[in-house]
């Protein structure tokens, strides 16, 4: 059997993985909360105003994903 007996670099520190999670949990924050504002916004507008934007009631939640995630949801 073969060994390798090479030292190995650590790509990340603990401090950099632990900053790595708190970026990804605030982005992920964020987003949930463009998501329930603007279903938020939506829902409140009457079937006019939704008519005069062009959007059905039936699309508010997927505009809402849309704008929070992006067109890849």
């Amino acid at each position: 059997m073969a060994y390798e007996t090479g030292n190995r670099s650590i790509t990340a520190s603990f401090g950099q993985r632990l900053a790595d999670l708190r970026d990804t949990a605030t982005e992920a924050y964020n987003n949930w909360r463009v998501y329930h504002r603007t279903l938020r916004e939506l829902q409140d507008l009457s079937n006019r105003e939704l008519a005069d934007l062009g959007i059905s009631r039936s699309t508010v939640t997927r505009i809402a994903m849309e704008a929070a995630y992006g067109k890849n949801v």
